[in-house]
């Protein structure tokens, strides 16, 4: 498995080896060693699993608080996104800054979020689904949310604003600046 460090070097994209035939292939997608000999030392202790059924559906830019904070593992099963991570640690040189990487079930790329990262993604095809690994469990009381196109960040969601297919919980988050509860 190959990592690397995104423009924030704490974010990691990993690209599992595949082994393939006329069968089709073999790859190894997870490895707590490779992680930890990245630097990585969370344990993940759920995975979740989401389908959107039209393109340009916006999910995010969500985290959760401390004693609930999660690092995430996102890869996508099928169809494509753009994956985005949001550094929200106060006093980090990059805070406020993001980092943005295309997964696709074709390049089998997969995104480390750590914690203290608003993390969210836009569908780039129809009929996408992603799988990602938590480092703890959901917790309604710690769960917050960053806007996803608060003027302050930039972020390049490859889509109008009013193409953006969103949750109405996603509509209310506030901006950056805004935020009470960080990290």
């Amino acid at each position: 498995m190959n990592v690397e460090s995104l423009a924030i070097a704490d974010v990691k994209l990993l690209t599992p080896k595949k082994f393939g035939d006329h069968r089709g292939f073999f790859a190894e997608t997870y490895s707590r060693k490779i992680l930890t000999d990245a630097g990585f030392h969370d344990e993940f202790v759920q995975d979740n699993q989401s389908l959107s059924r039209e393109q340009g559906v916006l999910r995010g830019l969500h985290f959760q608080l401390p004693p609930f904070a999660q690092a995430k593992l996102v890869r996508v099963i099928r169809g494509a996104i753009l994956d985005v991570a949001v550094d929200i640690r106060r006093g980090s040189p990059t805070f406020g800054k993001h980092v943005s990487a295309e997964i696709t079930a074709d390049n089998f790329r997969q995104i480390l979020v750590p914690a203290g990262f608003a993390h969210g993604f836009v569908t780039l095809t129809p009929d996408t689904e992603v799988v990602y690994k938590v480092t703890n469990y959901y917790s309604p009381a710690h769960d917050r949310g960053i806007l996803f196109n608060d003027p302050a960040l930039a972020i390049n969601w490859r889509l109008p604003e009013s193409a953006a297919i969103l949750s109405d919980k996603d509509r209310k988050h506030p901006v950056l600046a805004q935020a009470t509860d960080l990290f």
